[in-house]
């Protein structure tokens, strides 16, 4: 099984590509985690005039990476009580066109770093909201972890025995979708 990951925070040492990475630790055996974060810096402003053409390279790998995956899981901050502009526009242009888009019906999951209280859950609301309108099978729970600065060790590891609990709960439910999914369309085929 194969999940991608996709970061919401460009910054190299981001809590969220840290929760990632406690989340790739927690899969179980047979599932693999792909990440992209530093390629969606090269995905641009989402206008309709470029996606009449050929899409941009980094458009098309984003599109590729999604289709081939058995799943999404994303890790999001929070920017202003909203998803970062960058992770939306890259949505938007892989929810494109709506119908063959790849998000449709693919399993998806968020869960969220921040440095204040909440872990992110405004952030995680919205995005849970956007990937359903794109046709996307979202698990509607929250997965924060509010305060990162004290769930982090030195390291980057994620070392609070409460966040990773549900992390790996939701990385555990993730993958029972997938599941899931795969006996439906066994069964419909």
């Amino acid at each position: 099984m194969k999940i991608l990951g996709l970061v919401g925070s460009l910054r190299s040492d981001s809590y969220n590509r840290m929760l990632m990475r406690a989340a790739a630790e927690l899969l179980p055996p047979g599932v693999e985690l792909t990440v992209v974060a530093d390629e969606l810096r090269d995905i641009p402003a989402y206008d309709e005039d470029l996606d009449a053409g050929p899409a941009p390279d980094a458009v098309t790998a984003l599109r590729e990476a999604i289709a081939e995956a058995d799943a999404v899981l994303v890790a999001t901050p929070e920017y202003n009580g909203s998803v970062p502009g960058f992770l939306k526009n890259a949505l938007d242009w892989a929810s494109r066109p709506f119908a063959e888009n790849p998000l449709r019906n693919k399993p998806a999951a968020v869960m969220g770093a921040s440095t204040g209280m909440f872990g992110a859950v405004c952030a995680q609301a919205e995005l849970r909201r956007v990937l359903g309108l794109i046709g996307a099978r979202v698990i509607d729970r929250d997965t924060p972890v509010g305060m990162a600065a004290m769930r982090f060790d030195a390291a980057g590891d994620l070392a609070d025995a409460e966040a990773r609990e549900a992390v790996g709960e939701i990385v555990h439910d993730l993958v029972a979708l997938v599941h899931e999914r795969q006996e439906y369309l066994e069964q419909a085929a």
